[in-house]
């Protein structure tokens, strides 16, 4: 079953390589990541999808949460979350019909044209990572995929929880 799991972790040199450590050296695997600082510089937010049971997510969580470095572990696909992904595609649009179809497509799924070349189109979609298997699904249909690139899953809880030191 797919995880989520957030990390609030200090900004530091090598914290990030400790807690994938964790993973790598139990055998699991990483689907994501995403990290960035938080609005105080000195934290950082992780968010790792993951596969597992229940009982090799509270393994991995227990483990995470030994880590100098971490403040805080929370596993978002416990209760109700928001995740979202950005992809960003480039595809190849020779044709006045590829281009129409590639923008109807991009209007149906609420996808931003970015970026326009006389042979391409790159595009940009934030949304579930099923929304962005399906864009990606139905581009390939109606145009060749050049390149793409996505960020991983982020998240935060709904409502009043909150990750906080």
């Amino acid at each position: 079953m797919k995880r989520i799991i957030s990390v609030l972790m200090e900004n530091a040199p090598g914290a990030l390589s400790r807690i994938v450590g964790v993973f790598s050296q139990r055998g699991y695997n990483v689907d994501s990541l995403c990290v960035a600082p938080t609005d105080d510089a000195s934290l950082s937010r992780l968010t790792i999808t993951t596969h597992g049971d229940d009982r090799i997510i509270e393994q991995i969580t227990k483990q995470v949460n030994k880590l100098i470095d971490v403040l805080k572990v929370v596993d978002l696909t416990e209760n109700a979350h928001v995740e979202r992904e950005l992809m960003l595609v480039k595809v190849a649009t020779r044709t006045e019909t590829m281009r129409a179809e590639v923008k109807r497509n991009a209007d149906i799924f609420r996808a931003r044209i970015v970026d326009v070349n006389s042979s391409n189109y790159t595009i940009e979609i934030t949304g579930t990572t099923d929304k962005l298997d399906a864009f990606a699904t139905t581009m390939n249909q109606c145009a060749e995929i050049i390149e793409s690139s996505r960020t991983g899953v982020c998240g935060l809880a709904r409502g009043e929880r909150a990750l906080r030191p």
